[in-house]
């Protein structure tokens, strides 16, 4: 755990979160800004900064993040499908400094994937 983390404070049960699903490798919990009907966090327990940090021994644990974001969507109410965001570094947006990933859906189209630079 790092001690600085939003989301390290968040998995180690010090700030408030609505907890959706708990297990060994990762932690979910709905996103307090919802910008969809279904959007949910899935982040990894280990504090991992970003995409740029990890490694071959990451592995199971990014395995289980996506395994867990289809089967919270279905669950949250996005089976015909939904979009899974994970921003990396100053250049992707990212603005906590822990891996995490966005699970975004409902009943409408989410929209197109990216705004074309002109």
């Amino acid at each position: 755990m790092s001690t600085n983390c939003l989301f390290c404070k968040i998995v180690a049960g010090h700030i408030p979160s609505k907890k959706i699903y708990e297990d060994d490798l990762v932690y979910a919990f709905r996103d307090i800004n919802p910008q969809r009907p279904v959007h949910l966090l899935v982040i990894p327990k280990q504090h991992l900064t970003s995409l740029q940090q990890v490694s071959a021994a990451d592995e199971p644990t990014l395995g289980r993040i996506l395994s867990v974001a289809n089967q919270l969507a279905v669950e949250a109410g996005s089976p015909g499908g939904f979009r899974v965001i994970i921003n990396n570094g100053e250049i992707g947006c990212q603005e906590v400094p822990h891996l995490h990933a966005h699970v975004v859906g409902g009943d409408q189209p989410v929209g197109p994937m990216l705004k074309r630079l002109a």
